[in-house]
């Protein structure tokens, strides 16, 4: 059997700007609903000078998801390459999968107790779902499938600092230890790394 390499995100903290040019473009190109975040950028310890940054974020493809694990319904499923998706018509809405998500990655069209949410929706890293690949179905429900076109994500693709790259991990792992080597700093764990990729 082909043995896939797994894929992941980083976001170079030291690059990015706040732009919001993920977000946006995220949203575009999947023509989400009001509301509807798959990517977002969140700045931490805001105010706290020097130790203040800015960092793009959406599911994380965990090693391990915890979203796979409390979903009652069994709607998640992990790719040979690593990539979590999920199969919206088996989704129930119970939000068990945003409470375990370190991430806040999924997200529901509505508030509301159980079941009256909707169906979950959350980052594919544009990958489709499993829904025949590049049909109507699946952008419908899914947005674009840019991996299986040879692209990357469209969040990535946008990113005019280059501070959010997606690979498979080896490459990614490259970039950032040339990257931190540049900046005279030993090896540091990018946020989320450590919860997503054990």
């Amino acid at each position: 059997m082909y043995e896939y390499a797994r894929m992941k995100f980083y976001c170079d903290e030291d690059r990015c700007i706040e732009c919001n040019a993920c977000t946006v473009a995220c949203a575009e190109a999947h023509e989400l609903p009001v509301g509807i975040h798959r990517r977002k950028v969140i700045t931490l310890n805001e105010g706290i000078e020097g130790k203040e940054f800015s960092t793009s974020i959406a599911c994380m493809h965990c090693t391990d998801a915890p979203c796979a694990q409390v979903c009652p319904v069994d709607c998640f499923y992990i790719r040979e390459d690593g990539i979590v998706l999920h199969d919206k018509d088996k989704c129930i809405g119970c939000g068990y999968c945003l409470y375990a998500c370190p991430f806040g990655a999924p997200q529901f069209p509505r508030d509301g107790a159980f079941g009256v949410r909707g169906v979950m929706d959350k980052c594919t890293m544009c990958a489709g779902g499993p829904a025949p690949t590049n049909s109507i179905e699946e952008f419908e429900l899914y947005g674009q499938n840019r991996i299986a076109e040879g692209k990357v994500p469209m969040c990535a693709a946008v990113c005019s600092t280059n501070a959010l790259i997606v690979g498979d991990a080896d490459s990614v792992a490259e970039i950032k230890r040339a990257r931190d080597a540049a900046k005279g700093k030993g090896p540091m764990t990018p946020y989320g790394w450590d919860v997503a990729y054990k």
